[in-house]
C-alpha cells in the first residue's frame, strides 16, 4: 500500500537550516517505505517565498513540479473552514495556513510530516514526526 506525506513548510526549512536538501532527504526517508511524497499550494507558498537566490527558487519550483499536487477545491476551502469554527470554538485557535494544509491532507487521505505539534490538534489528521 502507498502511503501519501504532505510534508509541511517547516520540514523543508528544517532541512535547509541543517544543511541537508530537504528532496535528497525526502528521498533516503522513503528508501525501505512505500512512501509517495505531496504539496498543496499553501506549502509551495510557504517554502517559495523565503527563498532569496532564484536560482535555488527555480530548483524548488521544478520539483514541486513533480511532486503529486493536492488541490484547493472548494470542499477543501469548507472542510478548512469548518475545522477552524470547531477547533476555535474548543479554544484552539491554529494559523489558517496549518489548517488550509490539514485540510488538503485529510481530503487526500495523506498523513502530515511535520514539525508542528499543533497538527495533532486536528481530528482525523495522521501527523508524523520529521526524521524517518
Amino acid at each position: 500500500m502507498t502511503n501519501l506525506i504532505l510534508p509541511d513548510s517547516n520540514v523543508y526549512i528544517g532541512a535547509v537550516r541543517a544543511g541537508r536538501d530537504p528532496f535528497q532527504h525526502f528521498a533516503e526517508g522513503i528508501a525501505d517505505h512505500d512512501w509517495e511524497f505531496a504539496t498543496c499550494g499553501m506549502v509551495m507558498l510557504e517554502v517559495c517565498r523565503g527563498q532569496r537566490d532564484p536560482n535555488v527558487l527555480r530548483r524548488y519550483r521544478e520539483r514541486f513540479a513533480v511532486m503529486i499536487f493536492l488541490p484547493t477545491t472548494n470542499a477543501t476551502w469548507e472542510r478548512a473552514t469548518e475545522l477552524a469554527w470547531m477547533l476555535d470554538r474548543r479554544g484552539i485557535v491554529l494559523p489558517a495556513q496549518d489548517l488550509i494544509i490539514a485540510a488538503c491532507a485529510l481530503q487526500a487521505k495523506a498523513v502530515v510530516l511535520t514539525a508542528d505539534a499543533h497538527f495533532y490538534q486536528i481530528p482525523g489528521l495522521q501527523v508524523m514526526k520529521p526524521g524517518f
